[in-house]
């Protein structure tokens, strides 16, 4: 619905009464808004987002399409590539009878140590917005809303829900709000705003979602509150915050018709906020003819706090199959995400050459395809790296597999899963759910796949979840066992108490209550092929919560035997792929890291495979910059992030050739942390300053002089480019196009991103030492000479002035520089102004 329905979104409002009005503008539960058949307006179903669609809730029966990483969707520098991935998301997101898509993370890569690095797109305000615009594109081209979040500077995890980020005004419209207005510019229909605090006032409460949201930029859609972010009623209903989630409950409800019937929230204010919740209501096909209400006359009082009431999920026997089509997709966007950092001649590989592959390390086997936190989806199937080089590979050539010693921190097992566990009752792969009342008794019951258990089914007088399985141990000797939730725990092996005590909840971030609530481990001895029964109950308690997980895991190899075998397979092999990655929980909502090394043991074991075969390739599988202190020595290091379901394909796809690496880093890795020039997500007294001002990625690595392990824009291919002439800017429409001529040097066909950017010598104003401006992707066969146009919009060559306030342009000469990276610009001219 655009403007010119405003007539008739007016007048179905106009037909609602007060309290009616208000109960519209808090959640009806975790996932849903209200329904007012009144005026023919359904319940709008959100969902998380951006790796794929989970639906209204946590399932892991309803499965999804995985998608790569939101950074490995930066590294495409493809908005093409990226509308066609949001489509997909879209057209799922209907099929589950979703409405609104918690999609795109629009916030910036500010620090490498920042815990949701792996959900944002890039370090660079400008290919972080054209990125998000495309992805918002394509998901509401199929009628589905997407959400721009987290508005705004909520760049980093520690002390999330109360941090008050201190930026200056210039900061942040040139950095940090300019991702959420290109998104504003591609007709978004939701913003959220953050958890935290920016210059002293709390997100829902500010005057930015006004100015310039609402003002300026005239956005027309509806601010949600990320889940829980709404604490007060009167300031954030007299700003533009829109809606309240989740519900019911809430800060809002009676005391909000109270405080506007007392006149301290103007009728008009929300009079505004139910027109827009009606509009979007419209746009994703929730409003239809009015017809009789079916609840009754609101009161004034607020609704009962408790637990969360359950959602409704959709029986996954109704979900078909993905279609070929979509794997297709979500491969060939993995693969061209893929960045080679490092290439010595070895790839790609000559598969007629080859008698043998050795396969390295656990993430081979287990490889992390997501990161922690809301964003996660179950996968209704996981192609790993040892999966997608023995379907790839010919039947002659030997697959040697050895997953190394254990390198990964410590994060605790993993859920208990089909491959150990049984059904007590059945017998079947997975674990036994039962819901019990206060005297035992069974209220509800099912199989799960696994211990993870985040949203069970809490019937009236639910009391304690249960979660039992048989599990059939592979290894003897000491298992691991833990449960993770809050309030009274307890685990038993066989009718023997291993765990039995309270623990309550020591934070009320919804990430770790709801999410990935802390595990609680115990030891018992058990015995290969002789299953024990456990059982793990956890007691329900207001305010903690009702995940449930239970987790085990299997003695820790020999590190010494499980090193040699890796050894003396690297050895007899033609090629050696190491896997190497990041740790289960290191990279998660909710914390940020610590550290950026994968563990202090890979370093030398990656050196020992090197020195065992020199034709040695490092697979690195993390979301967000590690450090590689061995970068120098593999025959090749190539990239994957955290690639989706079809990750394991994609890789066999470029190592063998079949398609060419197409990824380009959307963040500047440094070789150290120490190194890194922006790291601080650590508030001090509650404050976090931005002191790096403008200076961030990149920027702030050419103003420190100090050179990282890889530059930002940096990404190898398997082809080779001669960059030959910048041409004369040419006046386009909204700025400059510029004409970048190079030739492909190599002997296969490559694709190559010419990044611009843009020096300012002498100015009346702090710019960055440069800053990219435009890009542009070119194909061409060997030895072909191709021009990619750059075009570069006249925000690029701007800044921001708070007095007089608006956007100016200083006349005078910029410089342009283009080339490969941010560290790599070859060719340069004049633009006069």
């Amino acid at each position: 619905m655009g403007d010119e329905d405003g007539d008739d979104v007016g007048r179905l409002v106009d037909t609602l009464d007060r309290h009616r009005r208000v109960r519209l503008l808090t959640g009806a539960d975790t996932w849903r808004t209200p329904a007012e058949p009144v005026i023919g307006l359904g319940e709008l179903v959100f969902s998380d987002g951006p790796a794929g669609v989970r639906g209204p809730g946590w399932d892991e029966r309803s499965t999804a399409a995985l998608l790569p990483c939101a950074g490995a969707l930066g590294a495409l520098w493809d908005e093409d590539r990226v509308r066609l991935l949001g489509e997909l998301l879209g057209e799922e997101a209907r099929r589950k009878g979703v409405h609104v898509l918690l999609a795109p993370n629009l916030n910036l890569h500010r620090s490498p140590l920042a815990g949701r690095h792996f959900e944002c797109f890039a370090e660079d305000p400008s290919l972080a917005g054209r990125t998000g615009a495309a992805l918002v594109r394509g998901i509401q081209s199929r009628g589905v809303a997407a959400t721009a979040k987290h508005y705004v500077a909520n760049d980093s995890e520690t002390q999330r829900l109360t941090v008050d980020v201190r930026v200056d005004e210039r900061v942040l419209r040139e950095l940090y709000l300019a991702p959420f207005e290109a998104a504003v510019r591609a007709g978004v229909w939701l913003v959220m705003s953050a958890y935290n605090s920016v210059n002293g006032t709390t997100m829902s409460e500010s005057p930015l979602l006004t100015e310039p949201l609402k003002g300026e930029w005239g956005f027309d859609g509806v601010v949600v509150s990320d889940w829980g972010a709404v604490r007060a009623n009167v300031a954030a209903a007299r700003a533009a915050q829109d809606l309240v989630m989740p519900g019911p409950g809430g800060p809002w409800g009676g005391a909000l018709v109270e405080a506007m019937a007392e006149g301290r929230v103007p009728s008009e204010a929300v009079e505004d906020k139910v027109r827009r919740l009606v509009r979007l209501a419209s746009r994703v096909g929730a409003l239809g003819p009015p017809g009789p209400s079916d609840h009754p006359e609101p009161s004034d009082r607020l609704e009962p706090e408790g637990l969360p009431n359950p959602s409704d999920h959709p029986d996954p026997s109704d979900r078909p199959e993905p279609a070929d089509r979509v794997r297709a997709v979500v491969r060939e966007a993995a693969a061209a995400g893929f960045v080679l950092l490092e290439n010595r001649g070895v790839l790609p590989l000559d598969v007629a050459a080859l008698g043998s592959v050795a396969v390295i390390g656990a993430h081979a086997d287990e490889p992390r395809v997501q990161g922690g936190g809301s964003s996660e989806v179950f996968p209704d199937r996981v192609v790993t790296p040892l999966d997608g080089l023995r379907a790839a590979l010919p039947e002659r050539v030997r697959v040697l597999y050895a997953p190394g010693p254990t390198l990964a921190a410590d994060a605790g097992p993993a859920p208990l899963g089909p491959r150990h566990a049984r059904d007590p009752e059945s017998g079947a792969p997975g674990v036994r759910l039962r819901v019990l009342d206060a005297d035992g008794a069974v209220l509800h019951h099912a199989l799960q796949p696994s211990g993870r258990v985040l949203e069970p089914e809490l019937p009236p007088g639910a009391h304690t979840v249960e979660l039992a399985a048989d599990l059939y141990p592979d290894a003897t000797g000491p298992w691991t066992l833990g449960l993770g939730g809050f309030g009274h725990l307890g685990v038993t092996a066989d009718g023997t108490p291993l765990l039995d005590a309270e623990f309550p909840p020591e934070t009320d971030d919804p990430a770790v209550v709801h999410v990935r609530p802390p595990q609680h481990t115990a030891r018992v001895h058990l015995t290969a092929g002789r299953p024990a029964r456990i059982v793990a109950r956890r007691t329900l308690a207001p305010g903690t919560g009702r995940a449930t997980v239970l987790t085990a895991a299997g003695p820790e190899p020999d590190p010494r035997r499980a090193r040699a075998d890796a050894v003396a397979a690297a050895r007899a092999a033609d090629v050696a792929v190491v896997v190497v990655g990041t740790a289960e929980g290191d990279e998660c909502e909710g914390t940020d890291r610590t550290t950026l090394r994968l563990n202090p043991a890979h370093e030398e074991f990656v050196h020992e495979i090197v020195r065992a075969n020199a034709r040695t390739i490092v697979v690195v599988n993390c979301g967000a910059p590690v450090e590689l202190p061995w970068r120098r020595d593999p025959g090749a290091v190539l990239l994957t992030w955290f690639p989706g379901q079809e990750g394991g394909h994609a890789l066999a796809d470029v190592l063998l050739g079949r398609v060419e690496p197409g990824g380009r880093l959307p963040t500047t890795w440094p070789a150290t942390l120490a190194e890194a020039p922006v790291r601080e997500t650590r508030p001090v007294e509650g404050v976090l300053p931005y002191e790096e001002g403008l200076h961030i990625g990149h920027r702030a690595w050419l103003r420190s002089g100090t050179e990282p392990a890889y530059w930002f824009g940096h990404g190898l291919g398997y082809t080779t480019w001669a960059y030959e002439y910048l041409g004369r800017p040419e006046p386009a429409p909204g700025g400059h196009e510029i004409p970048v001529v190079l030739r492909n040097t190599g002997t296969r066909r490559g694709r190559e991103v010419v990044q611009l950017y843009v020096s300012r010598a002498e100015s009346a104003v702090e710019r960055p030492v440069r800053w990219l401006a435009g890009w542009a992707a070119v194909e061409a066969e060997p030895g072909e000479r191709v021009t990619a146009y750059v075009r570069v919009p006249e925000r690029a060559l701007q800044y921001w002035s708070p007095d007089p306030r608006g956007w100016v342009t200083e006349p005078g000469r910029f410089t342009l520089l283009a080339g490969r990276s941010a560290g790599d610009l070859p060719l340069r001219a004049a633009l006069d102004v």
